[in-house]
C-alpha cells in the first residue's frame, strides 16, 4: 500500500482527532529506526506505516475539559493521559475497527525501563517538529555539560506536546511516501543556544516555548494546570468544580458502604 494508504489512514485519523486539538503526521518505521541504535528500534519492517500524534494548545479546552465533565471522577489518576488514551482508543475503534494498531504513549516504559518510543525523534523524522539537540550548536559554550534537546513546532513553538505513536502493523507504504524535512525555525547558532539554555535552565518560566512567535499558546487555565505539581492537580480540578470536594467524595463512599451493609 503506497501513499494512498498513508493518506487514507492520516485522513481518517485527522477527521476524528483534529477537531479535538490534535495533529497527526505519518512516518515510516524505517525513518525512525535509521537514526537510532538497534536497541531502540521498533520491531517492524521498515516500510510499516506509523503516525505520530501531537496535542496543540486547543486540546485542553476542546478535549480535556469536556472529558472531565463526561467521565467518572472516581477513576481519575492522571487525567491528561487518560483523556488522550480515551480519544485515541475511540478514534481507532471508530475509524479502523479491523486494523491492528500498536499504540505507544509518551509516558509508557518497557520492562527494561526504556521508553516505548522516543517522542521527539518520532516528531522530527515525521517532519512535525524540529528536534534541536546539543549537536546542532557549533562551538558549544557549555564546556562538556550535558544539554537536553527540545522540539520546536513551526506554528506553536514549544506550546504543544507529543502524545503517542500509532504503528499500523499491517499497512505497508513504499517509496511513494517521501520523508519531509522538519521546518528549521531556529536556524541561527545564537537562537539555538538561547533555546537550549532556556529549556535546560529555566523551563519553569515557559520562555523556551516562545523561541518562535506562536500562532496560539496555552490558555491561562491550561498554564495553571501544567504549572501545578502532578500530585496536586486533582485538588486543582476540585477548586475548578470538575471534581467533587473530598468531603462530598467521603460522604458518597460512606453512603455506598451503608447500602452495602444493608444488602
Amino acid at each position: 500500500m503506497g501513499t494512498s494508504g498513508a493518506e487514507s489512514v492520516t485522513g481518517l485519523l485527522d477527521s476524528c482527532l483534529s477537531k479535538l486539538g490534535f495533529e497527526v503526521y505519518p512516518l515510516k518505521v524505517g525513518w525512525y529506526n535509521s537514526v537510532l541504535p538497534p536497541g531502540l528500534h521498533l520491531a517492524y519492517p521498515e516500510d510499516t506505516l506509523a503516525v505520530v500524534l501531537l496535542s496543540t494548545p486547543a486540546m485542553f479546552e476542546r478535549a480535556f475539559l469536556p472529558f472531565l465533565q463526561q467521565h467518572s471522577w472516581e477513576n481519575l489518576s492522571d487525567p491528561i493521559d487518560q483523556c488522550v488514551r480515551h480519544h485515541v482508543t475511540s478514534g481507532i475503534s471508530q475509524c479502523f475497527p479491523k486494523q491492528k494498531v500498536d499504540v505507544r504513549y509518551d509516558y509508557e516504559l518497557l520492562s527494561s525501563r526504556k521508553p516505548k518510543f522516543l517522542a521527539q525523534t518520532a516528531a522530527h523524522v515525521s517532519g512535525a517538529a524540529f528536534y534541536y539537540q546539543q549537536s546542532d550548536v557549533t562551538d558549544q559554550p557549555w564546556a562538556g555539560k550535558k544539554m537536553f534537546g527540545v522540539c520546536v513546532h513551526p506554528k506553536f513553538g514549544g506550546w504543544f506536546a507529543i502524545r503517542a505513536l500509532l504503528v499500523f502493523v499491517d499497512v505497508m507504504v513504499g517509496c511513494e511516501l517521501l520523508q519531509p524535512a522538519p521546518p528549521d525555525c531556529v536556524p541561527s547558532r545564537e537562537a539555538r543556544i538561547q533555546l537550549l539554555e532556556a529549556f535546560n535552565f529555566h523551563w519553569q518560566d515557559w520562555s523556551f516555548r516562545d523561541i518562535v512567535p506562536p500562532v496560539q499558546t496555552y490558555s491561562e487555565k491550561q498554564k495553571e494546570y501544567f504549572s501545578t505539581r502532578p500530585a496536586q492537580r486533582l485538588a486543582l480540578l476540585r477548586t475548578w468544580g470538575f471534581l467533587p470536594s473530598e468531603d462530598d467524595s467521603n460522604r458518597t463512599q460512606n453512603k455506598s458502604g451503608d447500602r452495602g451493609e444493608e444488602l
